[in-house]
């Protein structure tokens, strides 16, 4: 559901559950995805795929969605970590929201496009009070109608616990290198 509706880019699922990673035909209006929201993490920084969700960024917008990256104040290795990687590759200033901002949002988007990031999108910090992240602010990406998460393996993030993110029934996983998988998403977009 990233672009239109869906294109299953193959996942070899382990011990539980995962979904396809979704893009797809413009003909399909149902299930389209109008609103997306990109969450950075470290995973982008690593793989310098800055410049590669740029321009997946621009082809959803040329197809009418509505595009927004949400920053985690700590996201990345230090604060505005993600700002300074998302100005390089001159993504708009005003499509960057901060936590506080762009939290409302995620009750009313259609695709959560998760790229590296891992304990600032955990929700047992909201919700589980016997883990060690229980407290801590976090991007609420699991309130979006679909969640797609970009990332290597399924080894936890720098707190050491897994995310329960990942095991959500509107979650998919696309393993991989970051900047390899948002071209593959690039190049699906550019072909539906």
């Amino acid at each position: 559901m990233l672009a239109d509706r869906l294109l299953s880019l193959e996942i070899e699922p382990p011990a539980h559950r995962y979904g396809c990673v979704f893009v797809g035909s413009p003909h399909q209006a149902r299930g389209r995805a109008f609103r997306v929201v990109i969450v950075p993490g470290y995973g982008l920084a690593v793989a310098q795929a800055q410049h590669n969700v740029r321009e997946l960024a621009d082809l959803l917008e040329k197809r009418g969605v509505d595009v927004k990256y949400a920053i985690h104040p700590v996201a990345g290795r230090m604060p505005g970590h993600m700002n300074v990687l998302l100005a390089e590759a001159n993504v708009p200033y005003p499509q960057l929201y901060d936590m506080e901002d762009v939290n409302p949002e995620f009750p009313r988007t259609d695709v959560a496009l998760v790229i590296g990031a891992n304990d600032v999108t955990n929700p047992a910090a909201r919700e589980d009070p016997e883990s060690p992240l229980y407290g801590m602010p976090i991007l609420n990406v699991d309130q979006s109608a679909n969640v797609v998460v970009l990332k290597r393996s399924m080894s936890p993030g720098f707190a050491g616990i897994d995310n329960d993110l990942f095991y959500r029934a509107n979650t998919a996983m696309l393993f991989g290198d970051a900047k390899a998988s948002v071209e593959k998403l690039v190049a699906a977009v550019k072909a539906a």
